[in-house]
């Protein structure tokens, strides 16, 4: 089952209690890695947001985020030189650019999916004589 989800044979069907059993499987090994993790960086940063600068206690901890900078949830460096601690907020906007960025192509910087050309004009402009 490494290779991918199973594959129906013809006219056999799905064990769907195997699937459920393999889906929770991978879900709990998914959270589990992400609470490791997640108490690491948070053992070795300060609780306040690596973007915007917001602080936070325990009864706001939940908001704060780690991100991992290469975008790669499994690679967790001991120490913590893929995390940055985010608030819910700057991981959006994060987020956001990186999938900006990917939309792109992957080339020429983060927003390189963005249409907008605030200078399109400006040679023009510049030459005119008003």
């Amino acid at each position: 089952m490494a290779g991918g989800p199973p594959r129906r044979r013809a006219g056999g069907s799905i064990d769907e209690q195997k699937l459920d059993a393999i889906v929770a499987a991978a879900q709990r090994a998914r959270e589990e890695r992400e609470r490791g993790y997640r108490e690491r960086a948070l053992k070795l940063y300060p609780w306040v947001c690596g973007r915007c600068g917001r602080s936070f206690t325990h009864a706001n901890l939940r908001e704060l985020h780690v991100h991992h900078r290469d975008g790669n949830h499994d690679n967790n460096p001991l120490d913590g030189s893929n995390w940055e601690l985010l608030c819910l907020y700057c991981t959006t906007t994060s987020t956001a650019a990186y999938e900006d960025h990917l939309a792109g192509g992957g080339q020429g910087g983060v927003h390189s999916a963005t249409s907008h050309q605030p200078f399109a004009a400006l040679k023009d402009l510049l030459g005119r004589k008003d």
